[in-house]
């Protein structure tokens, strides 16, 4: 996928946070420890350094949710992720953000921490993000 395809998928998944743009997946994915997983409607961008992974973001397009694809991109880079060395890893994801706090805890990931008034609705309003973490392993 390009820069441009990502863009187009996240801006039709998300308003919070704000959808990210062709330039800064180009950024993210020159960065050092960055990488790429995707399926035709959806991907994963992930990042490994120094015993620690980061899911950066997760985008599956709204028709095809709920079958799957969300799961074995998670699954894909948690494997990814110990592959790279990487011993935890973690994510924040909008509080209000059900399905997403539910396929990460389906995952294995539990929450660590809250980040208050992190985004913010298109109305301005403030929504908390959860900081999500678990261990990983040679068989995650």
């Amino acid at each position: 996928m390009s820069p441009e395809d990502l863009a187009a998928l996240h801006a039709a998944c998300f308003t919070v946070p704000r959808p990210w743009g062709a330039g800064e997946f180009s950024g993210l994915l020159a960065r050092e420890g960055s990488f790429l997983l995707h399926e035709p409607a959806g991907f994963l961008l992930g990042r490994a350094l120094a015993g620690e992974a980061e899911l950066l973001t997760l985008a599956v397009a709204p028709d095809a949710r709920r079958q799957g694809t969300g799961a074995r991109l998670v699954a894909g880079f948690l494997t990814q992720a110990a592959a790279r060395g990487a011993e935890t890893a973690f994510l924040e994801v909008a509080e209000d953000n059900l399905a997403a706090r539910a396929l990460y805890e389906r995952t294995g990931f539990t929450q660590a921490g809250r980040r208050r008034a992190y985004y913010r609705q298109p109305n301005g309003t403030p929504t908390d993000a959860l900081v999500m973490t678990r261990a990983l392993d040679a068989q995650a």
